[in-house]
């Protein structure tokens, strides 16, 4: 029997996950839009609740066309198992919920996405939840806020918005040494670019509604597990919270899927042909993107990564009024939050993305008020280079 592991990733990305129905033999998985399933005789249903057999039960459990999605994203990131979940905010409350419990504590990136960090110093922290956000690629930073009660050791690489990456299997070595789980949100590399489980990690999340379906069109989560018993863990936690995937939603992650390694690869090329641009205009004062030599954590991408990937974030000379004027006068870029769609989105994180987070944690997390993110899309790279040397000109 061949083994799919082995074929090309561009290749994984179209065929991983699902088969011909063996009985109308659909190219397409159906769309199994349906609530409950249909039990043979009681004592089906009885060995299927009791676990002594394998099938369908109710859509919150489990579901066809779901499942050919997780199968996919757990085959491209190398794991034994994945959740679909309905945001990428339920992936990441499943994973919290299911692992930190009264009197435990969590280690994170500092310039963790919003919503990430804020559920947890405003909601986890009434339940006994303790943490420390900290800059996650100094190593030494994470050692030092190590504890006895320290559970999760939580990282995002590169981290949203500062484009900073964080050494995967160092964190790994840390994590063993002191018993932690690590978890990596790979939502701005995606599959194609970065597997942090083969770098050590125990957990990979994504917001699929970026790269993984990249049409801007539907939000939602996925979970990949290194080990057996933390996805059982995990599905536990997410069925009973209810957070699971719509059908429907999950057969256009799938589709949106086919396309990963393509869409990854344009609008890398683009934003490789940006970023340098960006870096020699008189009017921009500094450019993060991993692909830059001038990137502090250049040869570390080169090490964990198989691409820079397509997400920038620069400030101007002129400050935050100018990153104003830019975002305003742009007339191909979109001015919205997200990222990882075919088109391109240009957003000022201090005041949207990451509005909910403090000034002093915003600064201390490097996300400053000149901040500009660029989620590069797929369109023609000299038309995307006009668009914003207008806007420049404007500031």
């Amino acid at each position: 029997m061949e083994d799919k592991s082995q074929r090309n990733l561009e290749t994984q990305v179209i065929h991983a996950g699902y088969e011909p129905d063996k009985v109308t033999r659909s190219v397409s998985p159906p769309i199994y839009q349906t609530s409950t399933f249909a039990f043979e005789s009681a004592e089906q249903g009885a060995a299927l609740f009791a676990g002594k057999e394998k099938g369908y039960i109710y859509t919150r459990l489990s579901n066809p066309t779901i499942e050919a999605l997780e199968q996919a994203v757990a085959s491209l990131e190398k794991g034994v198992g994945a959740l679909a979940t309905s945001t990428g905010m339920a992936a990441v409350s499943t994973v919290y919920f299911s692992l930190l419990e009264n009197g435990t504590h969590l280690i994170g990136t500092a310039a963790l996405y919003g919503a990430s960090r804020t559920i947890i110093e405003t909601e986890f922290v009434r339940y006994g939840v303790t943490s420390d956000f900290v800059d996650t690629s100094n190593l030494d930073e994470i050692k030092k806020k190590i504890r006895k009660n320290t559970r999760l050791l939580y990282i995002e690489s590169p981290a949203n918005p500062t484009m900073a990456l964080t050494d995967i299997q160092g964190c790994a070595q840390i994590a063993k040494e002191h018993g932690l789980i690590l978890v990596v949100d790979n939502t701005f590399a995606s599959p194609v670019l970065q597997n942090p489980l083969e770098l050590g990690a125990d957990i990979v999340l994504h917001s699929v509604t970026k790269f993984i379906n990249g049409h801007t069109d539907v939000v939602g989560g996925i979970i990949i597990s290194k080990t057996e018993e933390l996805y059982k863990r995990l599905a536990s936690v997410l069925h009973l919270l209810g957070g699971t995937m719509d059908p429907h939603q999950a057969w256009l992650v799938l589709r949106g899927l086919r396309t990963l390694y393509l869409r990854v690869e344009k609008a890398q090329d683009n934003a490789g042909k940006l970023a340098s641009w960006l870096e020699s205009h008189p009017k921009v004062a500094w450019v993060n993107y991993p692909g830059l030599p001038s990137h502090p954590q250049f040869e570390l991408m080169k090490k964990q990564m198989k691409g820079p990937g397509s997400m920038i974030s620069f400030g101007l000379k002129g400050g935050y009024e100018a990153g104003l004027k830019l975002i305003n006068s742009v007339k191909l870029c979109t001015l919205a939050v997200s990222l990882g769609g075919i088109e391109t989105l240009i957003e000022h994180p201090a005041s949207m993305t990451h509005a909910g987070v403090s000034r002093e944690e915003k600064e201390k997390a490097g996300i400053t008020d000149d901040l500009i993110r660029l989620s590069v899309g797929c369109e023609a790279y000299e038309d995307l280079k006009a668009d914003l040397e207008q806007a420049l000109d404007q500031c």
